[in-house]
């Protein structure tokens, strides 16, 4: 088979694989959460195995310890965060309305700088604004909420997860060997070695962020709630769970938190206390925990990574998130292979084109 056969066969294999994503996205969730489980785990299973413990009852424990401590949490938090979001649901229209009166002077100053149809041009461009946001809301919620569909998922993640997790670090070495087994004898030694660079960078990037977003999360929880912030808690975790996404998180985090403050205080103090709690978090992210957790070997930059989760989840859904940053790694492993294949050919490294005797045109010298 030719080098261009090839490459149209691997075009419409990943194509094909893309197209049977996207059609199969709703019911792939579930399957693809235990995947990640599996994949994260994998390393405590084969510490067990070394200790002579049996593969399928090393996975049964780690599977059956995981559920437990993940039962034990929502347990515990459920009915706070339960009772936070009743309370903010319920005091919303007083937040709202103690944020309009803190920024009647603001507008008043707006209005006196700008002229008659400047203002009708910004009255006009919010209220679309403002339509969009509560259109695409009502969409969310309705696609999470409607037809049952969210006790689907939810039950179908319950029961389909663990199972998925359990069976593939049981089997996760013949897997392995298996596909070993399929790759083309010719380049098997060159793919090995992209996927091990692959697997490096993915398992320090999903492990080390998952326990940087634990951290913040907790960090900003605590914080908010010693500052006296309503919904610290609720506040706090949200901005921590979010911040796998790079940025996203503390920004979210510190919009949501100082819209609270300035609806709950009248002293400057407490509001900014919340926003150093916000500040200190991005600190203690960027000089600690990034590059001691996350590190710089993973080769995945926040833009990309932040552009690949918008990516996956805008055309994939709750699966597509899951799937976006493996992807992710594994194209910028594909892209640097390529890149440094083409620096090492004669494309790259010929100085100039051949003439018809033979010699090389240098250009026009001075």
């Amino acid at each position: 088979m030719t080098s261009e056969r090839r490459l149209a066969l691997w075009v419409v294999v990943i194509l094909g694989g893309g197209l049977l994503i996207y059609l199969l996205r709703n019911a792939l969730f579930p399957f693809v959460a235990g995947m990640v489980v599996g994949y994260l785990l994998d390393p405590l299973a084969d510490r067990l195995e070394a200790r002579k413990c049996p593969r399928g009852l090393a996975a049964a424990l780690i599977v059956g310890a995981f559920l437990a401590v993940l039962i034990i949490v929502i347990l515990v938090l459920a009915p706070v965060l339960s009772a936070q979001i009743a309370d903010l649901i319920g005091r919303l229209p007083d937040y709202l309305e103690r944020i309009r009166d803190f920024a009647k002077p603001l507008i008043a100053q707006l209005r006196a700088s700008l002229t008659e149809a400047q203002l009708i041009q910004l009255q006009e461009i919010t209220r679309n604004s403002t339509g969009e946001m509560v259109k695409w809301a009502g969409t969310v919620l309705k696609g999470m909420v409607g037809g049952g569909a969210a006790l689907l998922n939810v039950l179908s993640l319950a029961v389909i997860m663990p199972v998925v997790a359990f069976y593939l670090l049981r089997d996760w070495d013949r897997i392995i060997a298996h596909l070993d087994g399929l790759l083309p004898r010719g380049s098997a030694d060159t793919i090995r070695e992209q996927m091990r660079e692959i697997d490096e960078r993915l398992s320090g990037f999903l492990r080390g962020q998952s326990l940087v977003c634990l951290i913040l999360g907790t960090m900003y929880a605590v914080g908010l709630t010693v500052v006296g912030l309503d919904f610290g808690l609720l506040v706090g975790m949200g901005a921590g769970v979010i911040s796998f996404i790079p940025y996203f998180g503390t920004a979210v985090g510190l919009v949501v938190g100082l819209g609270l403050a300035l609806a709950q205080f009248s002293d400057w103090l407490p509001i900014a206390l919340v926003a150093g709690v916000f500040a200190i978090g991005q600190v203690v992210e960027g000089y600690v925990l990034t590059p001691k957790l996350v590190g710089e070997r993973i080769g995945l930059h926040p833009v990309w990574v932040l552009f690949a989760l918008l990516a996956g989840g805008t055309l994939f859904g709750f699966t597509g998130i899951l799937l976006a940053v493996p992807a992710a790694a594994v194209i910028g492993v594909v892209v640097r292979f390529v890149i440094e294949r083409y620096r090492n050919s004669p494309m790259y490294r010929s100085s100039g084109t051949a003439t018809a005797d033979g010699g090389t045109d240098q250009g026009d010298k001075p």
